[in-house]
């Protein structure tokens, strides 16, 4: 599914501007499926396992949740012309995801830039939250996007 706003180009986006993703429900299948092709450890894989670590209990992998993330942003949390392409970022899990979550993004602008060497296009940078049903953070990214401008105008 993909969202029916508009695309928005660097002159629509402006500091302070929110959006709020659909949602995503997680399971213990998808975890588990994502752990074994990409981050095989025991406590993304075995419940029982998972108990004895510091995760207490099974948990996706933070790059699980990323991916997730950048799906929800792309189909209806994020509507940037030309897509979302990063340019940098830092990203933090400050709680696991569960296979009970039911995952949703909500991000804010907190800076925008022209470019000053190429005026087709700029910078904006994007601080999201994906946050599970009861409104936990478990995943913190800023990252750096760039954004088109419209074209025929110059930001």
């Amino acid at each position: 599914m993909t969202t029916n706003t508009p695309p928005l180009y660097l002159e629509d986006l402006h500091v302070g501007d929110r959006f709020v993703s659909a949602e995503h429900a997680m399971d213990e299948a998808q975890i588990k499926a994502f752990a074994t092709q990409f981050d095989p450890q025991p406590f993304h894989l075995d419940d029982a396992a998972a108990r004895d670590t510091l995760f207490g209990g099974l948990a996706a992998s933070g790059w699980h949740t990323a991916a997730v993330t950048m799906r929800l942003l792309v189909t209806s949390g994020l509507p940037l012309a030309g897509g979302i392409v990063g340019a940098g970022g830092e990203l933090s899990w400050p709680q696991p995801t569960r296979p009970v979550d039911v995952l949703h993004v909500v991000s804010e602008v907190t800076h925008v830039q022209p470019s000053r060497s190429r005026p087709d296009r700029g910078m904006a940078t994007v601080r999201s939250e994906t946050r599970n049903q009861q409104g936990e953070v478990l995943q913190v990214s800023t990252m750096r996007v760039v954004v088109p401008c419209r074209p025929g105008l110059s930001a």
